[in-house]
């Protein structure tokens, strides 16, 4: 089942707990609903000592392991 060919009935979008939905909804009763929302997310978090001018990085706090490659 795909959505070429529906005919809309009416769009409206609202925010909501942070996340922006978007409706449409169908004459034949059906609906489309998309929840969007944004993230900030930590990639890496360190100590460095900077003082020598090639900041040595001392220890790693917090290091993000996902997958980049998407």
């Amino acid at each position: 089942m795909g959505l070429h060919g529906k005919v809309v009935d009416w769009a409206e979008h609202r925010f909501e707990e942070g996340l922006l939905y978007i409706h449409v909804r169908f004459v034949d009763k059906t609906e489309l609903c998309w929840r969007i929302s944004t993230r900030m997310t930590i990639e890496e978090g360190d100590l460095s000592y900077w003082k020598s001018g090639d900041f040595e990085q001392l220890r790693v706090f917090v290091k993000n392991e996902r997958d980049r490659s998407a």
